[in-house]
């Protein structure tokens, strides 16, 4: 008797035969109850050209199709057309509407989508209270009350009334479901490179709008708000130049977030063994209009191997708060620091700073990707040293204007990012400072202010002025207030190291038989996502405030 995976799998299989997609060299099964269905390799690869499978792209489900939509076209287009709503609104309604919908013509692919996710927008207050302390606690927070009121505002209503033109007034519409549609827009997503007659076939512009996303790690707010997804590298409709796949004459391209069904069901790998394309002419699949599944693994691969693709070089955060799940030890991970920006107001002479650090144009938070460490003044191995290219930093003041300030001796080896440095140098100016500064640019653009100094010119009169260990300084205290952060909430990192291995232990004892319950054996999986996010988080920042506290004894001892 076959399974209910089975059973809704066979149905999707047959509705993807009748939309005309065609599976060459892999197959759909279910993986477990974690990843759900994924994509495996199966025979055939090598006589198709690594092509493992291909959908014709007006299967997509595009901004372009919601607002061509019969019932909710109508409806959209006036909202979309004032701006009121955006592109991925418009698809996050379209998911939530087919799936209430009780003769959608979509079911076969709906069925088989996943109905929980890993993200924090679906954790529990328990597993929630794990990441007290990141980025992350409090970006979940204001998502959720962002998509609270989103729902309450503009959904609710209208997802009742477009039921009720449909012939169905019995469904009931719960904020359960457009959660529901807003993960599954995030998990899922792509951004498609279309052919601009395609999209705009009668040379309808597109509209730039203020996009509902949910993705990684500014600082709390913008986590809360940023967009992402798989791939995905532009916001909305964009225009870029470039070449469909197989067009023998260059198109013009826009770039379009969507859904495509069958290929949105590859997981992602580190190391992908496959990599999508769109053919705009059918000269490579014989599929005009379509997208493709390219296997990039030499020879043939093993029967029933899964078939994964990149979402990208993502660091656990943004794994975690998009798709829902973490890679242990993440080559990709990264740290946010930030100076928060209410905090400025009660330093001395904040207005004279905020002048010159819109004057600089400067950063108040950085990125701190774990690649830096590779070229910090804590280099951990000659196996990890690469070229500076490869991530370090520039340090543009890197000059003297009267002579006396010498370059730092550090200056090849500083990791963090020279705006955000900029930034710290300005905050953490005293009075005299900013009269040399004052003095500096004066000398420099003339007392009758014959032009403006360049951001450039003013982030090298205030690095001549003060030097860098008042901003080093200042980022060493930031660094210890995210460590304090992290570790009042959750403990220490050796803590989390210990959970895990306490949880591995106790599994494996479970798996030889000792007499211990299942529900010893191990952390919920979000639980142990959260730990290991949170575990990595505070490395970093032990990691980076090593490399700052350094930096600020050199800077001390050189009279920087």
């Amino acid at each position: 008797m076959a399974t209910p995976e089975e059973s809704k799998l066979e149905f999707f299989l047959e509705w993807l035969k009748v939309n005309r997609v065609e599976l060459r060299g892999c197959k759909i099964k279910y993986c477990d109850s974690t990843k759900g269905f994924g994509i495996f390799s199966s025979d055939g690869v090598s006589e198709n050209d690594g092509i493992l499978l291909v959908v014709p792209l007006d299967l997509a489900i595009t901004p372009m199709r919601v607002l061509q939509d019969p019932l909710l076209g109508p409806e959209c287009s006036a909202m979309y057309e004032e701006g009121d709503v955006d592109d991925r609104f418009l698809m996050i309604l379209f998911l939530m509407l087919e799936r209430l919908r009780k003769k959608s013509t979509w079911k076969p692919y709906l069925d088989v989508l996943p109905t929980t996710f890993g993200n924090p927008l679906w954790f529990n207050e328990d597993e929630l209270l794990e990441l007290r302390g990141t980025t992350l606690y409090r970006a979940t927070e204001l998502q959720k009350k962002k998509l609270q009121s989103i729902y309450i505002d503009k959904v609710e209503t209208l997802v009742k009334r477009l039921l009720d033109l449909d012939g169905d007034s019995e469904s009931q519409v719960s904020f359960e479901d457009f959660l529901w549609a807003n993960s599954i827009f995030w998990t899922r997503a792509l951004s498609i490179p279309l052919p601009r007659s395609y999209v705009f076939p009668e040379n309808h512009e597109p509209q730039d709008s203020t996009l509902l996303g949910n993705g990684s790690s500014l600082n709390d707010e913008e986590l809360a708000s940023k967009n992402s997804g798989k791939s995905l590298e532009l916001k909305g409709v964009k225009i870029q130049a470039a070449a469909i796949t197989s067009s023998p004459v260059q198109e013009e391209t826009v770039w379009v977030e969507g859904l495509v069904p069958a290929i949105d069901f590859c997981n992602h790998d580190i190391k992908a063994s496959a990599t999508w394309e769109v053919d705009g002419t059918g000269l490579t699949t014989g599929v005009p209009l379509s997208m493709y599944l390219l296997s990039v693994v030499q020879g043939s691969q093993s029967t029933e191997k899964e078939i994964s693709i990149s979402y990208g070089d993502k660091g656990n955060e943004e794994l975690l708060y998009l798709y829902g799940f973490v890679v242990d030890n993440n080559p990709d991970d990264y740290l946010m620091v930030h100076y928060p920006s209410e905090a400025i107001q009660n330093v001395p002479f904040f207005e004279s700073k905020l002048q010159l650090l819109e004057a600089q144009k400067g950063d108040m938070r950085c990125l701190l990707p774990r690649i830096l460490l590779r070229h910090g003044l804590f280099e951990a191995s000659d196996k990890q040293k690469e070229s500076n290219s490869n991530g370090t930093t520039s340090h543009v003041c890197n000059y003297s204007w009267s002579g006396q300030r010498k370059l730092p001796s550090y200056i090849g080896k500083l990791v963090f990012p020279e705006k955000f440095m900029a930034s710290l140098r300005t905050i953490a100016m005293q009075e005299e400072d900013i009269h040399r500064v004052s003095s500096l640019l004066t000398e420099l653009v003339g007392s009758g202010g014959e032009r403006q100094p360049s951001d450039t010119e003013v982030q090298g009169a205030i690095w001549e002025a003060c030097g860098d260990s008042g901003a080093l300084q200042l980022l060493v205290d930031l660094l210890n207030m995210k460590m304090m952060d992290l570790e009042e909430a959750s403990g220490t990192e050796d803590a989390d190291t210990e959970l895990l291995q306490k949880a591995n232990n106790s599994k494996e004892c479970f798996n030889n038989g000792a007499n211990i319950s299942a529900d010893e054996t191990t952390f919920s999986r979000n639980k142990w996502a959260s730990i290991i996010y949170r575990r990595g988080q505070k490395q970093l920042t032990r990691l980076f405030l090593k490399e700052a506290e350094q930096a600020l004894q050199l800077a001390l001892n050189e009279g920087n």
